[in-house]
Parts: C-alpha cells; structure tokens; sequence
C-alpha cells in the first residue's frame, strides 16, 4: 500500500520535523528505507506517544524507529491492538518495550492480527509458556501469519506419527512441546512433506524406534528435508566410508548431520578435514566432526597444536560440541600440559 516510486516525489515536510523533534537519525533512515520519508501519511507522534505510554525513554523510541522506520506508517489503532495480543503472553510493558527495541519489524507487521492472535491462544491451549511463545513471536514470526487451522494440522500429524512410531501418549505432549521449542519453523512445512520423509526412513530400513530416536536428535529440522536430498546426501557418505548400508545406518544414528546437510556442505567440511591431515578413518570414527564448520575445525586444531596436542595421531572427540564443550575439553588438556610431574624422592620443604 505503500509506493517505492522516489524519484518524482518530495520528502513529507511534517514528517521530518517530527522526526527531528525526536532526535531521530533521519540520514540513517533516508540509507536505509527512504521511501518511508516520502508518504503522504504518517504516524510519528502517536507512535512514539504509544511507545512511551509503555515506558519507553527518548532514545528508545528513537532507536526503534531509525531500526523499522515503517513503525511511524501504522495507525495508532492497529499498534494498540499489537501491544494487546502481546501482553497475553509478555509479563509487563518492560519487558514488551525491552522486545520491540530488539525485534521492531516482528512487532511492526501488523498485517496478520487475527491469525497471530488465534495462533497466540493455541499455543497457550497445547501448554506452551508463554515466554517460548515470546520467543517465536521475535524470531519466528512468520508461524503465526499460517491460519491456525494449518498450524493445528501439522501438529495433530506429527502426534499421530509419533504414536504410530511406538511413542507413548504419555510423553507425546512432553515430546511435541520440545520439537516446537528447538525448531518452531517445523510449523511451516506441510503435512505430506513431514510424512513424506518419516516413510523415507522406513524405506532405508530404520526401525520405528530408530526414527524416533532421529527426530529427537536432528530437531525437527528433518521435516525441512526432502527425500532426494537425504537419498544423495546418504549415497555420498556411503561412497566416501565405503560401507555397508547397516553401518551406513549406524554412521548415521551417531551423526544425523550425515542425513541433514546437503552434499556440498558435506563435502567441503571433508575436504577441510583432510586438508589438516584428519583421514576418513577418524572421520568415520567420530562422524559427528562434520557438524562443525570448517572454520570452526581449524580454529580448533590450532589451539590444540599450540598446546602439543596432535590431532592426527589422536581421536576427533577432543574436536567436537558446542563452543562452551570445546573450552571445557581445552582447559583439561591444558591443565595437565602445566601439571609439574611429581618427584617422590624431591626433600618436602615443611615448615616448623
């Protein structure tokens, strides 16, 4: 509804003054979203009025604005009714305020309030908290522009699978609420496609228990897939390790990376991997290197190497995990680097 045409229209005079007015950085926005200093309407006191009502300070209000310039193109009615649909789920106007200062546009669009709205109170209803919906809501938005009646099916398909697969009613909610929490945008496939790729599993001769075991590792990001991506993603792997479709199998319940990433990821953090000396029997050994970037890989060899430590000759696990794993695993291998070796027959030197 907006027109991007700048080339024969004039920036809106009143505008600018009630962005100066609120020491609003107006050479950032005219970088960044110029378009917006061209409408004939705009909002920018009853805006940023709204803002402070919530107890937004001057430079708050400034900042979210120079971030999403189109906030000052929304009516005043349609941000009051997004301040309502997120205090169902934020504690207090602190923390909503604290919110759109760090996620603007997801606030700002207000296209979609009857859907975000519908989808909001469903969360609630499948026992989500409401701060994980807070969380999809800045970093998943887009889950709540679906009708909730698509965002009901997804789920209700998922529940069936996991009972089908052996999973029992008691854990299924615990299950499905952790799925959502690690992975909201499972929400955005379809049906078909999620049972698409649970059928493909079973084709490849993964047992029930197996598959289930996978969904929980891979994060729901399997629903993401498709089956000619894993099909290739298993061959290059089976070709690379050169092993059986069992132990294919096994290499790929260690390390669903094998299934998740496409061939060109994988083969470029291989070919990372052999360029540090690392052979493909190590990687097989510990498969789950190849979760790790290249960069991440390297980084990490050299700070091994800067302590002695030789990767070649040892095992990958010293490699692997989070960030906060890989300090935990340095630390030792340093302590006991600068560990002094004890000598029993050295005089202990005891004082009187």
């Amino acid at each position: 509804s907006y027109t991007t045409d700048t080339k024969s229209r004039e920036e809106n005079k009143k505008t600018l003054e009630n962005l100066y007015s609120l020491s609003v950085d107006i050479k950032k926005i005219r970088r960044l979203k110029e378009w917006v200093l061209l409408q004939d309407v705009a909002y920018v006191k009853e805006i940023a009025g709204i803002l402070q009502e919530m107890g937004a300070d001057d430079t708050t209000v400034a900042n979210i604005i120079e971030s999403c310039p189109e906030a000052i193109l929304r009516t005043p009615a349609e941000i009051n009714s997004q301040r309502a649909l997120w205090q169902l789920v934020c504690q207090n106007e602190k923390q909503l305020i604290k919110l759109i200062e760090q996620f603007p546009e997801s606030f700002f669009t207000t296209e979609y309030q009857q859907n975000q709205k519908a989808n909001i109170l469903f969360f609630q209803e499948q026992g989500l908290k409401n701060n994980i919906i807070t969380r999809f809501l800045t970093s998943a938005p887009t889950i709540f522009y679906n009708p909730v009646e698509k965002n009901k099916n997804v789920i209700e398909t998922l529940q069936r699978n996991y009972l089908n697969l052996g999973g029992s009613e008691a854990n299924m909610k615990i299950w499905i609420l952790k799925l959502l929490s690690q992975n909201p945008f499972i929400l955005l496939n379809t049906s078909t496609a999620i049972q698409e790729n649970l059928e493909f599993l079973q084709k490849n001769d993964f047992t029930d228990q197996e598959v289930l075991q996978l969904l929980s590792k891979l994060k729901g990001f399997i629903f993401q897939l498709n089956s000619t991506t894993m099909q290739k993603s298993m061959l290059f792997s089976k070709n690379i390790f050169k092993c059986s479709d069992q132990e294919l199998k096994q290499l790929v319940l260690k390390c669903p990376a094998l299934l998740y990433y496409s061939v060109p990821v994988l083969e470029e953090r291989l070919q990372g991997l052999l360029k540090e000396g690392i052979s493909i029997a190590q990687i097989r050994e510990t498969p789950v290197v190849l979760e790790l970037t290249t960069q991440i890989v390297q980084y990490r060899i050299k700070k091994l190497s800067a302590l002695g430590y030789d990767i070649k000759s040892g095992n990958l696990e010293s490699l692997n995990g989070t960030k906060k794993d890989f300090e935990v695993t340095y630390g030792k291998i340093q302590s006991k680097k600068e560990r002094p070796i004890f000598n029993p027959v050295a005089p202990l030197h005891i004082e009187d």
